[in-house]
């Protein structure tokens, strides 16, 4: 046995060994270009060629953050002579010591592995300017040049910049296949991702406390937050309605993740934070926040993602609660039809029988998603008459018209497409012609019998060139830009009707439309911008020549109004209509600096409607409510504002403005936690007794207000000319 098993191994062993010599002695071909001749390797070569430990990206990543971070020391090294500021002080040394620190360990990794440590045509000394975040060598001077408290500003804003840069290279090189595959080249970029954006918060809060505007450093708090306010009065601030909101959580904080047992804190060093509080990170099954408003009469109905909640508005304009109606299902935005409510409902959660135990699994007869419409004939006791299922929910919806037989809608659905299990025709794929993608929905109502309200068509209003994708694909517009989502749905259409035309803010691109068809809308313009993230919401003034969008970059959730954010993103963009298309003025945005624990970017606001100007109120989540003048489109400025400081001091909370609306001489705002505020304007420098005056006796047809429905106002002559004369000092 032993001897043929001794036979067995010395046959394998001769057989392995000539394997080895044939393979050797085959010539290992590297073929090249179409018609170029093919390089024969030698083994040491095609050895060499086959290792993975690391990449040509991640070389090229090595040697470009060396350049990267030689700047941020440059920098560092003017401070000691231009600022005597402790937090620019300390900041210089901590990014002086860590990022030679990084620099040594990335010159080691090069030189273990046989590489060079500059990128071809580029030595340390040639700082790359192109390079993403790296400041210009205008930008390096003008730092150089400056001392002060002006040093310490541009210093913070190109030492910001340049962090993100770094975490955009780290995004980029973990992206590339097979990347950062060295476990030690992986944990380094990650402790880059993890230091810089700690790095950029501390920054953020001290270019913040060089802001002079009493909103950068409010004080946190639920209910005694700190305020600032500027030609404003607060009205009334009503908390919210029992039923909407948990008694045992009435901010909505997230509960904190326990300690592990047996853990104990580890003692903090001089010098260093202590570590923050940990909080879950998922969201409880019902949730109540405030959404948009619609008026009739003297009736206000704020939306709620738990229902909506009905006021009579009487002394002063303060709302006095009449019901509160239980609905769950997000999104909550209403409109106001005669005796008829509608609301869209987006979740998948929401049932058909307004239940609060929500729907389980992927298909059920018992979801609803779409719209729904209440009877408010006796608004103490709204009854749901009628509703329309459809693919994707209804994120908001558009009353393009109405008369004593039928409503028709613009449904805009922004969520996942269901099941086709559960709603038949819904088809969710971007190459089938099919898809319910790419369009929106235009709802007929019967007012008679709203139960046979339905969708009788879903134009296809972003087609071009017979591609039912034929706007934005989706994606960045080039270096610096802004990663723009793919418009396949309208997140707002605002319709004039009197004017027959309607702006929508569709992901991906702002557009208009001729509605004079109410039926059947079609594209007139489109255009797409470099800053926006997310085209959200679209304001006409009142004659219908200029269209305020909105970007929604972070969704809402996120603290897009940072002292280091641009301010072209998370930003309006103002445009005139001129010749039919959109011509591009100016971007705003609120000047004051929030904090990381503030959700704000631009959101739901209307028209001021102020006899010979363009006057826009705006909510900006908690960034607070601010109050525009954009009569010259160019040059738009502030000329009001409100604004509360965060939630909590702790964690991020989705809270703040979710709308801000002028009516009857006062401006209502939702704010998502905390409940309804009031307000109203106060003359100043920059508007008139007269010309606030002239807003509130300003007449709107039908003394209705709908969000995504703009009408018209007029006023009495003898207002007009009060107005006009004030602005001239009669």
């Amino acid at each position: 046995m032993q001897s043929r098993l001794a036979r067995i191994s010395l046959v394998a062993s001769l057989l392995a060994t000539t394997t080895v010599l044939a393979a050797q002695d085959a010539p290992i071909v590297q073929p090249g270009a179409p018609g170029a001749s093919a390089r024969v390797l030698t083994a040491e070569e095609a050895t060499r060629l086959a290792q993975v430990t690391y990449t040509p990206a991640d070389v090229a990543f090595m040697q470009g953050m060396i350049v990267h971070h030689q700047q941020a020391v440059d920098m560092a090294a003017l401070v000691a002579e231009r600022t005597n500021n402790e937090t620019i002080v300390a900041l210089g040394g901590r990014i002086d010591a860590s990022q030679k620190d990084e620099m040594k360990f990335m010159t080691e990794w090069l030189s273990g592995k046989g590489e060079p440590l500059e990128m071809a045509g580029m030595g340390h000394a040639h700082h790359h300017h192109g390079m993403k975040g790296m400041a210009s060598p205008e930008q390096m001077a003008a730092l150089a040049a400056a001392n002060g408290t002006a040093f310490d500003r541009l210093f913070l804003e190109l030492m910001i910049r340049h962090h993100d840069g770094a975490l955009d290279m780290v995004r980029e090189l973990h992206d590339q296949p097979g990347s950062a595959y060295d476990p030690v080249l992986f944990e380094f970029t990650n402790e880059v991702v993890t230091d810089q954006r700690a790095e950029i918060g501390r920054m953020n809060i001290a270019l913040a406390g060089l802001s002079t505007d009493p909103r950068a450093t409010l004080a946190p708090g639920f209910r005694d937050a700190g305020e600032a306010i500027l030609n404003m009065r607060l009205v009334a601030a009503l908390p919210k309605p029992a039923g909407f909101f948990d008694p045992a959580n009435p901010a909505g904080l997230q509960p904190e993740k326990p300690k592990k047992d047996g853990a104990e804190a580890k003692p903090v060093k001089e010098g260093e934070e202590p570590p923050k509080p940990q909080f879950g990170d998922r969201g409880s099954l019902l949730s109540f926040a405030q959404t948009d408003m619609a008026f009739s009469g003297d009736l206000l109905v704020a939306g709620n993602y738990h229902g909506f909640n009905a006021y009579r508005l009487g002394e002063d304009g303060v709302p006095q609660l009449v019901s509160s109606v239980v609905c769950p299902g997000g999104q909550g935005d209403v409109s106001i039809v005669g005796n008829l409510l509608l609301m869209s409902v987006q979740d998948a959660r929401a049932r058909i029988d307004c239940g609060l135990q929500g729907v389980q699994g992927e298909v059920s007869a018992e979801r609803f998603r779409g719209l729904r419409i209440f009877d408010i004939s006796d608004v103490t006791r709204p009854r749901q008459v009628g509703l329309v299922q459809t693919c994707r929910g209804s994120h908001t919806h558009s009353v393009v018209s109405a008369d004593n037989r039928r409503i028709v809608v613009y449904n805009s659905g922004t969520s996942f497409i269901r099941k086709e299990e559960e709603l038949a025709g819904c088809i969710n794929a971007v190459g089938d012609d099919r898809t319910a993608l790419f369009s929106i929905d235009v709802i007929e109502i019967p007012v008679a019998d709203p139960s046979k309200a339905r969708i009788v068509d879903s134009p296809r209003v972003f087609a071009s060139d017979n591609q039912i994708a034929g706007l934005w694909r989706g994606g960045d517009h080039g270096e610096g830009t802004q990663d723009t989502s793919r418009t396949d749905h309208c997140h707002d259409i605002t319709v004039f009707p009197s004017k027959k035309i309607a702006a929508g803010a569709c992901s991906g691109n702002g557009v208009i439309f001729d509605i004079s068809n109410p039926l059947k809308p079609k594209r007139i313009d489109d255009v797409t911008d470099n800053g926006f993230a997310y085209w959200h919401s679209a304001t006409f003034n009142n004659d219908g020549t200029k269209v305020l969008f909105t970007d929604e970059w972070g969704g809402g959730g996120r603290p897009r109004c940072q002292a280091g954010d641009p301010m072209n993103w998370g930003a309006n963009a103002i445009y005139a209509i001129e010749n039919g298309k959109l011509a591009f003025k100016s971007n705003y945005k609120i000047p004051a600096p929030q904090t990381d624990k503030e959700n704000c970017v631009a959101h739901n606001g209307s028209i001021v409607p102020v006899p010979g100007r363009d006057i826009f109120v705006q909510a900006w989540y908690q960034g607070g409510i601010s109050v525009i003048d954009f009569t010259d489109a160019a040059n738009p400025f502030e000329i009001a504002y409100f604004d509360r400081g965060p939630v909590d001091k702790d964690q991020l909370v989705t809270g703040g403005y979710w709308s801000a609306y002028w009516y009857n001489g006062r401006i209502y705002a939702t704010e998502i936690t905390r409940g309804l505020d009031v307000f109203e304007l106060t003359p100043s420098d920059h508007l008139t007794a007269e010309e606030i005056a002239g807003a509130r006796a300003a007449v709107y047809p039908g003394a209705l207000f709908n969000p995504q429905t703009q009408t018209q106002v007029t006023w009495p002559a003898e207002v007009v000319a009060a107005a006009e004369a004030s602005r001239k000092g009669g």
